[in-house]
């Protein structure tokens, strides 16, 4: 690599680490501290990711539609935060009236800020498990796709992933599911090793799910407010799957991690919610 390519590749890559390490801190902080904090953080990213996807679909902002559109997503998290969990059903259905599309991404953008607050009820430890599963799955098929390389997973969605860096990053999430379990100390960790790989898979069906929303609709990034990382929904694309799956096996296991869950606590699951 020539000394201009270096310095190129410097200067992309150092706002991309100094807003990641924003993130950490500002994010890590809600995290840590819940309550008010974390929720105002929760709804401020859906109403932010609202906001880009309206953007995305030439709906502006700044209009009746367009800012009834950012209110929905933030209506909808305020009402989790107040414990009306049952609620956002009633949002997804009715935000039909934005048309097919964007009542598709609104449902998403709904279910995984209702997740989210959702499993930061009684700990910190399923927020840090979904988090950190995401945060090693996206890192560790960055890192096996440039070093190993290989087979693209998906030209015609995302040219730049590999087979090599799908299993890569099935391989950190796993391990990284394990490894918070261990640190909690409640117990689990392994069923935690098969979540983690289960929610790894989650963020990269939501990472190639978001890919090819942008490629169809001839765009790069859904915004630019995140400097090297592009928007929101561009950082958070395999979170708002993930953090809903973590949700529904939650309610498998009341008062448990949700990682506990074993296959017998989700058929006990199924058949208790069964009508008759």
């Amino acid at each position: 690599m020539t000394g201009a390519e270096q310095s190129s590749a410097w200067r992309d890559l150092r706002p991309r680490v100094l807003s990641a390490l924003v993130m950490v801190v500002v994010a890590g902080g809600c995290i840590g501290f819940g309550g008010i904090a974390y929720t105002l953080m929760v709804l401020l990213a859906m109403g932010g990711m609202a906001a880009e996807a309206a953007g995305l679909f030439r709906l502006r902002v700044q209009s009746l539609r367009g800012g009834l559109y950012v209110l929905w997503a933030v209506c909808a998290g305020l009402s989790a935060a107040a414990g009306h969990w049952g609620y956002f059903i009633l949002f997804c259905i009715s935000a039909c009236v934005f048309g097919a599309p964007l009542c598709a991404v609104m449902s998403v953008i709904i279910m995984a800020g209702t997740a989210l607050l959702w499993l930061r009820q009684d700990s910190v430890w399923p927020v840090l498990f979904v988090v950190a599963v995401v945060v090693a799955s996206d890192t560790s098929a960055y890192m096996a796709g440039r070093m190993i390389g290989g087979p693209k997973l998906a030209p015609g969605i995302s040219p730049g992933k590999t087979r090599s860096g799908a299993l890569g990053g099935l391989v950190g999430a796993v391990l990284m599911g394990g490894a918070v379990a261990l640190l909690s100390g409640l117990g689990g960790a392994g069923s935690a090793l098969i979540w983690g790989g289960l929610l790894g898979l989650s963020a990269q069906t939501g990472d190639l799910v978001e890919s090819a929303m942008k490629r169809a609709l001839g765009v790069k990034d859904s915004g630019t407010l995140l400097p090297g990382h592009g928007g929101l929904l561009d950082r958070f694309d395999g979170l708002v799957i993930a953090a809903p799956v973590a949700a529904a096996i939650s309610l498998a296991v009341p008062g448990a991690p949700f990682w506990s869950a074993g296959l017998h606590d989700l058929v006990h699951a199924l058949v208790a919610g069964m009508p008759g």
